[in-house]
């Protein structure tokens, strides 16, 4: 599958997008790498095979295989930390966010890949899980490490897409059945 089947098999109601998976993996302002990560690691984060394979047979040819690897585990590590600080932020008991997370992180320190874009990649699953504490702490360590908003904004317009897509498939699959 690639990212026309993918745009093929969505419904006419979803024609926006169609337009839009085709822009924003074009982003302006992001690297190559830094796109198809974003996207790897959105699709991963979105549940949806049919997705998370077309965007993978994609990725596979424009990322090195530590950009794969570590797209894969920026998806893998915040769908741990992403409910486990979205339960620190909403719980009304403040004790726990003084508590330690006791998680192992380790990847986070040492991704494979440049800082920044393991930070872009997390930043895009925390935005479709709604952790908005680990939206909070990726984009203020990217803004640290010298990216810019629009940099930053595309990579939510990417994880945001691939997660409209995947929702759409879905339901349609649903209906189907």
């Amino acid at each position: 599958m690639s990212i026309d089947s993918l745009k093929a098999a969505l419904p006419d109601y979803a024609k926006d997008l169609k337009l839009n998976i085709g822009s924003v993996l074009t982003s302006p302002g992001l690297t190559e790498q830094q796109i198809w990560g974003t996207a790897v690691a959105s699709a991963i984060a979105a549940r949806n095979d049919v997705v998370r394979d077309a965007i993978l047979a994609e990725a596979t040819a424009k990322l090195s295989p530590e950009a794969l690897n570590a797209a894969k585990a920026a998806a893998a590590i915040m769908g741990m930390n992403n409910i486990y600080y979205r339960f620190v932020h909403l719980a009304s008991a403040a004790d726990y966010k003084t508590m330690p997370a006791k998680l192992r992180m380790n990847v986070i320190a040492n991704p494979g890949v440049d800082a920044v874009d393991f930070e872009l990649w997390s930043l895009a699953v925390s935005a479709i899980n709604g952790c908005g504490m680990c939206i909070d702490a990726h984009e203020h360590e990217i803004v640290k490490k010298g990216a810019t908003r629009e940099a930053i904004q595309n990579v939510v317009r990417i994880a945001s897409v691939i997660h409209a897509i995947a929702v759409t498939l879905e339901g349609e699959r649903a209906q189907a059945a």
